[in-house]
């Protein structure tokens, strides 16, 4: 079974941007991302911190997997 990567928060925001997202705000730690795809705003929101629990990934990674399909964003989240 792959195993979760440990990513920190600027990798993170480096995997969604490469699917489109930006940065739209930022309030302490945490960034907003968001991207117009067929006239609708999708928006997520993630910590900057220097490593991501494992929980909070796989958190960040079901919310993502709403706009972007799993089989495409688990190559960037699992090894």
């Amino acid at each position: 079974m792959p195993k979760l990567r440990r990513l920190a928060g600027r990798d993170l925001l480096t995997i969604l941007q490469g699917f489109g997202f930006r940065q739209v705000s930022q309030r302490g730690s945490h960034a907003k991302l968001a991207r117009e795809v067929g006239g609708a705003r999708q928006v997520l929101t993630g910590p900057l911190h220097a490593e991501l629990d494992p929980g909070t990934l796989r958190a960040i990674l079901r919310q993502a997997s709403r706009f972007i399909s799993e089989s495409e964003l688990r190559p960037h989240f699992y090894t």
